[in-house]
This record gives structure tokens, C-alpha cells and sequence, in this order.
């Protein structure tokens, strides 16, 4: 993938993420959520999508600073967190990475991640979406990159729609308790959509 691909994906991701603002809104208040995701993560990807730099490690870290200075809010920090870790392991000066980079990459984000958060598969977050997508990158960077992307995107749109038989431990939404089962995350819906994005 070189950085060029990189950006363009953002650049989809914040259209695509900026079209079903509405839904995402009304899964969040449906599960007992503030009812402001859709809003939160639109704004979080444009201000992804705005990052600029000559290699990927000045870009990832331009991501962290429009996230910290246009954006507010949990969802902002979280993926701010994942995108500062990737800044971290990408040696600077790399404007193409192999599959097998981009997997490591985003485990090292993930990493990172894990110390802002004690969420995980089953807790119905954004992580029900991310941790599977992530692992399958890892499990099939070997196939390419092609492979490797829809098979990640694939792990998060299915990650994201078994959160609708799950309880919610995180946030407002764990205040319903099993009345949170039904509607899918709002966070794992919309990661879903953005791992979609890496699909040519």
C-alpha cells in the first residue's frame, strides 16, 4: 500500500461514515447510548481525512493532532490512541508498506489502544469490530494485500452484527443492562464501514 492508497482510503471513509451519520445516531440511542455517534465519528474521520505528510509516519501523527484539535469526545480519543501507536512502530520515511507491514502496523495500534481500554470482544464497542479486523490482517497478510483487507472487513461487519445479541459494559448503554441487547453497536457499526473503505 503505498501512502498516496493510504489517504484515499480516508478520503472514502469520511464520505461513506458522513452518509449514514443518521443511523449511526439512532443505533447508539437505541442501545442506550447518547444518541451523538453519528456526529462523533463524522467529524473523527474528516479530521483523519485531512492529515497530510510525506511519509506514513508524519501522516499518522498529523492524524493524532487533527483528532486531539478539531474533534472532542471519547471516540475521538480512542482512535486517537490507535493511530499514535501506529505513529510509534513505522519507521519514518516509508511511503509504501507491504501486507505484512500494514498487519503489524495496526496490531501495534491496537497495543497501544489496550491501554486506554479494557473493552474486548463481547463487551459491545467499536473492539468487537476492530479486534477481529486486526487479527485478520494478521492471519492473512501472507494472501496479500487484497486478501488480507476483505477478509479484515469481512471480520468486522460480522464482529459488528454479533453485538446485537450482546449486553453493553461500557458507557451510558451499560446502564440498560439486557435491554441493551438488540440494536447493534453504533461504534462497531460504523468501524465496520470504515474497514470496508481498505476494499478496492
Amino acid at each position: 500500500m503505498t501512502l498516496t492508497e493510504f489517504k484515499a482510503v480516508w478520503a472514502k471513509a469520511a464520505e461513506k461514515i458522513a452518509s449514514r451519520e443518521k443511523e449511526y445516531s439512532q443505533l447508539d440511542a437505541a442501545a442506550g447510548g447518547d444518541g451523538d455517534h453519528g456526529e462523533a465519528i463524522v467529524a473523527a474521520t474528516r479530521a483523519l481525512a485531512k492529515a497530510v505528510g510525506d511519509d506514513f509516519k508524519s501522516v499518522l501523527e498529523d492524524m493524532v493532532s487533527h483528532l486531539e484539535s478539531d474533534v472532542s469526545g471519547s471516540t475521538s480519543s480512542l482512535y486517537g490512541t490507535l493511530f499514535e501507536g501506529m505513529a510509534d512502530a513505522v519507521d519514518a520515511g516509508k511511503t509504501e508498506l507491504s501486507a505484512q507491514e500494514i498487519a503489524d502496523l495496526f496490531a501495534a495500534g491496537l497495543e497501544e489502544l489496550g491501554f486506554a481500554t479494557k473493552a474486548k470482544v463481547g463487551d459491545k464497542t467499536f473492539m468487537d469490530a476492530l479486534i477481529p479486523a486486526i487479527e485478520a490482517l494478521g492471519a492473512h497478510a501472507a494472501e496479500g494485500e487484497q486478501a488480507m483487507f476483505a477478509a479484515a472487513a469481512a471480520a468486522a461487519k460480522a464482529g459488528s452484527e454479533a453485538t446485537a445479541q450482546m449486553q453493553a459494559k461500557f458507557g451510558r448503554a451499560r446502564n440498560l443492562g439486557e435491554r441493551s441487547i438488540g440494536p447493534i453497536d453504533a461504534g462497531s457499526a460504523s468501524n465496520a464501514d470504515i474497514w470496508s473503505c481498505f476494499v478496492a
